[in-house]
């Protein structure tokens, strides 16, 4: 069976199911039966009648005899599968290029010399010795311990102002003795200042420090002499306010009380004692030097760490002390810049250049579609770069990051294989930025598979809740066997850890907001759309059931009969279902021009066959003004316009052709608008849309006479060159034509006629009453 190519903004089913990219197909020619042998083995390309040459011809004509293998259609439709526009190909170089380089940009800078560990999980690298000696330093809660019990308890370094103690004394005496009106005898003056040299030789220290002397924080204080540490006691130490109700204390005479007050000595008195900050802090930071230094030596070629062994704190401090030593020795050399860089570079061009490979050989629609393509590597790209962000943020930040969002959407709009894939290349990629890589590629791509088997079929919001529940599940068992293997027992198990699968799994349910902004930016349409859309309460659906009664009938018989042949023939099924249902919503602006729903009056009768024919062609135009109009998909609107192809209204042509034997008539205004179906989908739309109006008007309903109906119909159809732009095999059309024959046997089978209860005689009667 062929392939199919559906419109831009959607997948092909038939890959879908198939698995694989369909190869080119020969398409045999009409030949006689007794070169029916060859037929599989000739190729040729027969170019089928156009249909302004069916249209000139009055009437139906027999259509030919099928060769049931493939429909004969012109070569002009379909691509050169080995060639790609020169654009195309640089659009997918260009976006190639930009996302490894912004992944290789934002990734962090590693080396031969560096590890990504985590403290109390096993080492992932092989034997590592000491190259060089390295200290082992205290770890860093010991030391944050050392050095904040150092600050704390640190006797700071104190230094005597002379110079500030002799200017306030001098400035204090000149202003005693030029304050006039001070009732104090020279001797009084002369015993004030003699008081204040006194407290200035005990010291003056500011408020703090003599908040600490009189809780007996500090006894004693240090002063350097000559290099030479001195300490003093504490206890005749005062502050400015102390000094002054000192003095004021004293005193006994008012005169002296009003003098210390007129002069202002509370606001001279100043410290004298003060901390040395820049002794302090030299002798500060050599105490922390000292407490900090190496507590023992691991020697060259001495074992540090080997495969399987627990990061202990103590080793972790180690190996970050093996790392700076060895930046340090290798700062200039271009192993420490550049391999490093090229090896990221090498690692992200293999992971991207598979996906292209895989998009390239085993689908490859999805790598022609530029949108495609571009939403792959988009939504790729922009995870890699979160998944980086959360992994710096958050030590757990990889537990937290919802990686199976990325494979939902791509089930969602493209296929399951195609998730599967990606998601493999998004975990390894990320795989890079953790210590425990292999564990985390086997966590990750388990929830991915159980994220996609679980969601094959997604048509409600629920569903995405159900999943997540299940990927929450999955990840912790798959962690519980990593750490039941590694560890023996589950005892050492961070209970934090499923809390972060807890919210991993929150997050995968908001996974339905993107995808309604993927639709958006992309032109994508979900089968939840398609589901939403195809709800009869829509604004849409209801006005056409309101004002046009028998055509929603009809449309909703198409779609009945249209999705139960889809589901046989590999075609999407919901998008069939949906786009039926929609196909003749243009009959709503004229719906009594349309038999179904005409009750007896027709006004096909007031016009000619040109203006009839306008009228019921334009259907076309005007439901492609309303699916407009109302933000319908594209894929939803191929269906209006392809569903009656680039054909005519036959009956007003032929009726046309009849009253006017002798012109030469142009089929133009008879015309549908077309184009022709492009996909299974619209082609089997055709067909039922045709064969179902066609059947309410058959004198009987017998099997042969079905039959009849529908090998005429669809053979017409075919032998017009409707169906030569849609990959539709015939053997998908022999399979459509045994589903619509079991329909609608079914839905015309005959009744049995129930009998009339009849009425005893008279005589009868009577005799019964005796």
């Amino acid at each position: 069976m062929s392939g199919m190519r559906l419109p831009e903004s959607a997948p092909r089913i038939a890959q879908r199911r198939s698995g694989r990219s369909p190869p080119l197909q020969r398409y045999p020619c009409h030949r006689d039966p007794a070169d029916s042998a060859a037929d599989s083995l000739t190729p040729c390309r027969q170019p089928s009648p156009t249909a302004p040459q069916i249209s000139q011809r009055a009437g139906i004509h027999p259509a030919p005899p099928l060769d049931h293998h493939y429909l004969d259609r012109s070569p002009k439709h379909f691509r050169d599968m080995n060639k790609l526009p020169s654009r195309q190909l640089t659009f997918r170089a260009l976006l190639f290029v930009i996302v490894v380089s912004v992944s290789v940009y934002f990734l962090p800078r590693t080396s031969e010399n560096h590890y990504v560990f985590e403290e109390g999980r096993p080492w992932s690298y092989a034997l590592l010795t000491a190259p060089f000696d390295i200290p082992i330093h205290l770890d860093s809660l010991s030391a944050a311990r050392i050095r904040d019990s150092l600050q704390t308890h640190f006797e700071p370094v104190f230094t005597r102002d002379v110079t500030a103690e002799k200017t306030i004394v001098s400035d204090y005496t000149t202003r005693l003795n030029s304050t006039t009106g001070l009732d104090i005898t020279p001797s009084q003056r002369n015993q004030i200042i003699r008081e204040i040299r006194n407290i200035y030789e005990n010291g003056i220290v500011d408020r703090d420090t003599y908040s600490k002397i009189a809780s007996g924080r500090l006894p004693s204080v240090r002063f350097i002499h000559d290099n030479v540490a001195i300490s003093m006691p504490t206890s005749a130490y005062l502050s400015a306010f102390r000094a002054y109700e000192h003095l004021d204390s004293i005193f006994r005479d008012k005169g002296m009380h009003q003098a210390l007050s007129a002069t202002h000595l509370s606001e001279i008195l100043q410290p004298n004692i003060l901390i040395d900050t820049v002794t302090t802090r030299r002798l500060l930071e050599e105490a922390l030097q000292k407490a900090m230094a190496p507590v023992g030596i691991i020697q060259q070629g001495e074992r540090i760490i080997d495969k399987g062994d627990i990061v202990t704190t103590r080793l972790a401090t180690v190996l970050k002390t093996y790392e700076e030593i060895a930046d340090e020795r290798g700062k200039g050399t271009i192993s420490q810049h550049y391999y490093p860089l090229a090896g990221q570079i090498l690692y992200m061009v293999i992971l991207f250049g598979a996906l292209y490979g895989y998009l390239y050989i085993f689908r490859r629609d999805y790598f022609d579609d530029d949108r495609t393509v571009l939403f792959i590597m988009t939504i790729m790209g922009l995870f890699t770069l979160f998944a980086f962000a959360m992994q710096a943020a958050f030590r757990t930040g990889l537990y937290i990051t919802p990686f199976t969002i990325v494979p939902i959407l791509i089930l969602v709009f493209l296929d399951s294989r195609t998730a599967y894939f990606c998601h493999l290349i998004q975990v390894l990629i990320c795989a890079i930025i953790t210590s425990f890589a292999l564990e985390f590629v086997f966590i990750q791509f388990i929830a991915g598979v159980v994220a996609i088997d679980s969601l094959k079929d997604l048509s409600r919001r629920s569903q995405l809740i159900r999943t997540a529940a299940l990927i929450f599940i999955a990840y912790a068992a798959c962690y519980a066997a990593v750490e039941i293997m590694q560890s023996g027992s589950l005892s050492k198990t961070e209970g934090r850890i499923f809390g972060c699968f807890a919210i991993n799994a929150i997050l995968i349910s908001f996974s339905y907001v993107l995808m309604f902004l993927v639709e958006r930016v992309f032109g994508f349409t979900s089968r939840v759309t398609l589901v939403e859309l195809s709800d009869i309460n829509n604004p849409l659906l209801r006005e056409l059931s309101e004002e046009c009664p028998g055509t929603f009938n009809h449309s909703m018989a198409v779609s009945n009969l249209a999705s139960a042949a889809a589901g046989r023939i590999g075609a999407n099924v919901q998008l069939v279902r949906t786009g039926a249902l929609y196909h003749d919503i243009g009959k709503i602006k004229n719906p009594a021009f349309y038999t179904e729903n005409q009750h007896g009056v027709n006004p096909h009768d007031a016009l000619d066959q040109i203006q009839s024919a306008r009228i019921v062609t334009g259907h076309v135009r005007e439901g492609l003004a309303l699916a407009e109009k109302a933000k319908l998909p594209q894929m939803i609107r191929r269906f209006i316009s392809e569903h009656h192809g680039a054909g005519m209204a036959r009956y007003f042509y032929t009726t046309y052709c009849n009253a006017h034997p002798d012109g030469n008539v142009d089929p133009a205004p008879f015309s549908y608008p077309g184009p022709n179906p492009q996909s299974k989908e619209t082609s089997l739309l055709m067909m039922a849309d045709a064969v179902e109006a066609a059947s309410r008007s058959m004198p009987e309903h017998s099997p042969e006479a079905i039959s009849a109906l529908i090998n005429k119909i669809i053979d017409s159809q075919i032998a017009e060159g409707l169906h030569n732009e849609s990959p539709i095999s015939f053997r998908d059309v022999s399979t459509i034509k045994e589903v619509f024959a079991q329909r609608l046997r079914t839905m015309y089978h005959s009744r049995i006629s129930y009998p009339e209860l009849k009425k005893a005689s008279s005589a009868e009667a009577d005799n019964k009453k005796l």
